[in-house]
């Protein structure tokens, strides 16, 4: 369509009719004149529309997807990292539960052998000094920590301090081969020395060659003199093999240690040794013994199940069965023996009385017959 005057006259003659149908459209509310053919125009073009619109919904979907597919990713990434930092204070907290744990069970330790300690965290495994078993923590001398102090945990001996510098210091552990310390068996009070040996147990020589060692019995640190290196009383292990004596004059045991070496984390430093040797007072008390299972034995008699077996038990019920009832009939006869002689003194009683019955009735009879006589006899008089 060309662009004349004509053309231009007409599509503002359209916008005019059109503004002029909405006014009248809005005025009437509804009751709107232009009603009836409103609702005939959407009878006629809605199928049109919904045709339309079901063939241009897919491009137009896919359109909105493209364009709101920043924001989605943006707010994807959001939520990953709520949950990921979610994680890491759950985390977190399992961790600070475990860390309060070891703390209160090297307290515990602390207070049972009288020891002052200064706890301190494990931050590094290895050092420079070229020690294949040691720690770093993150305590110094500014803290009071000297070198040839004993470090202990709850569970046990962890190890000596080596070196120390103003904010940390190193920690040979008990395991290094390097490592030895005095020992002293619970109860028995025999003396050895302890010695490293990695992830193996550790090597114990016992000075007696004749001491009496088993499985299970448990050492403590012996202690050195002024406690340095080592402050007595502190637990180490238990026995798990001891070789031979062979009539040497030091004899051979190995002990597991009650510390976990390669999971340090939380540790304490002896810095105020006790005033007296706590002994076995700092040794975890022993798991009471399981009490003893009731057994109840049954005997069988190998004759219940064979035929022999069920003949000899007939046999010997019916013999028991036997006496049995002939002690029952005789009690019973012998019961039954004073109601028979109650009824012969009875029948005696009957009998008795039949006879006088019999005796009264014949004298009844006979006088009778006299006073009949002597009638007879008087009138023969008579005549």
């Amino acid at each position: 369509m060309r662009d004349t005057r004509e053309s231009r006259l007409l599509l503002v003659l359209l916008i005019a009719i059109a503004f002029a149908l909405i006014t009248v459209d809005i005025r009437g509310g509804e009751d709107s004149p232009v009603d009836g053919a409103r609702q005939a125009a959407a009878g006629v073009f809605g199928p049109v529309e919904n045709g339309v619109a079901a063939a241009v919904d897919p491009v137009g979907n896919a359109i909105g997807a493209v364009r709101d597919s920043g924001r989605r990713h943006d707010r994807i990434s959001a939520l990953e990292r709520e949950n990921a930092e979610l994680k890491a204070r759950l985390g977190s907290d399992d961790r600070n539960r475990s860390r309060a744990r070891e703390l209160d069970k090297m307290l515990k330790k602390a207070g049972a052998g009288q020891y002052g300690i200064k706890g301190a965290e494990v931050i590094a495994i290895g050092a420079a000094q070229g020690f294949s078993w040691t720690v770093t923590i993150d305590i110094g001398s500014r803290e009071g920590i000297q070198r040839d102090m004993t470090v202990l945990n709850g569970d046990g001996l962890v190890g000596r301090v080596t070196t120390v510098g103003p904010h940390t210091a190193t920690v040979l552990l008990a395991n290094d081969p390097d490592f030895t310390v005095g020992t002293r068996m619970e109860k028995t009070d025999e003396l050895g020395f302890a010695t490293g040996q990695g992830d193996r147990p550790l090597a114990v020589q016992l000075l007696n060659g004749k001491a009496k060692v088993k499985k299970g019995d448990r050492l403590v640190t012996f202690g050195s003199q002024a406690s340095k290196p080592f402050v007595p009383g502190v637990p180490i292990g238990e026995v798990v093999r001891v070789d031979p004596s062979g009539g040497d004059l030091t004899r051979t045991i190995y002990v597991n240690p009650y510390v976990g070496f390669s999971k340090l984390d939380i540790v304490g430093v002896v810095v105020q040794a006790p005033r007296t040797d706590p002994r076995d007072t700092v040794l975890p008390p022993k798991p009471a013994a399981p009490k003893p299972t009731p057994t109840v034995t049954v005997t069988v008699n190998p004759g219940q199940n064979d035929p022999q077996g069920n003949e000899q038990n007939n046999a010997q019920g019916d013999d028991q069965t036997e006496p049995q009832t002939d002690r029952t009939d005789s009690i019973q006869d012998d019961q039954n023996t004073p109601q028979d002689d109650q009824n012969s003194v009875q029948n005696d009683q009957n009998s008795a009385q039949n006879d006088q019955n019999g005796v009264n009735n014949g004298q009844t009879q006979g006088t009778g017959r006299t006073e009949g006589q002597a009638q007879g006899d008087g009138q023969n008089d008579q005549q």
